[in-house]
């Protein structure tokens, strides 16, 4: 069952679902990526999503992948490795410099509900910072990112007032 929000009723938009309250237009990000192991004082981005311009979301999960915690599930350490989750190329607190695999590919992990802004580019970036004898058995590392996004009505009402001039 649908509701119409407070707004205006001629914006399909601003239709949310009854139960879930979500927007009726809300899609599904999904996206993921492989690398080799960086070089020392390199970096890999191993997922992107952009955001068109108008679009909110929300980020809902994110997962790590490293060869080495593939084949031993306990292998989660990754000193000289810093995976950091970049939203407009600021760092998202709290998730400012994980240390080692917090969400492993493949299990279920802690779901979130970080709200990105209107046409957010949101990036999962792995940063080798140094040369590491324990980094030696990683060979590829990865990353995934999901989520949500609907169109945002009160952007694109401001920008259609914009593009007319003022209102």
């Amino acid at each position: 069952m649908l509701r119409a929000s407070s707004a205006p009723d001629s914006a399909l938009c601003d239709t949310r679902c009854e139960r879930c309250d979500q927007a009726i237009d809300t899609r599904h990000f999904d996206v993921s990526g492989f690398a080799a192991l960086p070089a020392p004082g390199r970096e890999a981005v191993l997922a992107r999503v952009e955001l068109a311009p108008q679009y909110c979301g929300v980020l809902e999960y994110f997962a790590q992948y490293t060869d080495q915690q593939a084949r031993d599930g306990g292998a989660v350490e990754t000193p000289g490795l810093r995976w950091v989750i970049l939203v407009n190329r600021q760092v998202l607190d709290p998730y400012v410099s994980l240390e080692h695999v917090a969400n492993p590919w493949g299990y279920g992990s802690f779901p979130l509900r970080m709200r990105l802004p209107e046409g957010a580019t949101v990036e999962f970036v792995v940063r080798r910072a140094l040369a590491s004898a324990a980094l030696e058995p990683i060979a590829r590392v990865g990353g995934r990112l999901a989520g949500r996004y609907w169109y945002d009505a009160s952007f694109g009402q401001r920008s259609r007032r914009n593009a007319h001039g003022p209102s």
